[in-house]
């Protein structure tokens, strides 16, 4: 099944749908059809959203079958919430400067203890 249009490519604005019909036995009805907000996300994000139900949401489950760290599959679900519009700005993933501090540790390239304080001091990255 084809993904539909969420947004039209000239202007950006929401598309509409005017025409549905049954293959079967060909009947048409036209009017204003509106997709629901996961139709509007890209496929990618479907997938992901398909394996975050056949975990039950288990995250370290979604870890180890994407191979992506834990702050990268809470990323994309934080970013699939926002899109949704399913999450506050309250709840939204940490400032620059948090994802600076874990991206350094992914990597090595800092201790817990230089994490620790770089955020206890307040220190500039």
């Amino acid at each position: 099944m084809p993904h539909p249009l969420p947004r039209c490519p000239i202007c950006g604005n929401e598309m509409v749908i005017k025409k549905l019909e049954c293959p079967n036995c060909k009947i048409t009805i036209e009017g204003e059809f509106w997709v629901n907000r996961l139709a509007s996300l890209p496929q990618e994000e479907l997938e992901f959203l398909e394996l975050f139900l056949k975990t039950r949401g288990n995250v370290k489950e979604m870890e180890r079958i994407l191979k992506l760290s834990y702050p990268t599959v809470r990323s994309k679900l934080d970013s699939i919430l926002k899109k949704l519009g399913l999450l506050s700005e309250e709840e939204e993933e940490p400032k620059d400067k948090v994802k600076w501090i874990i991206n350094k540790l992914e990597r090595g390239e800092i201790t817990v203890q230089d994490a620790l304080k770089i955020l206890e001091e307040g220190e500039d990255v």
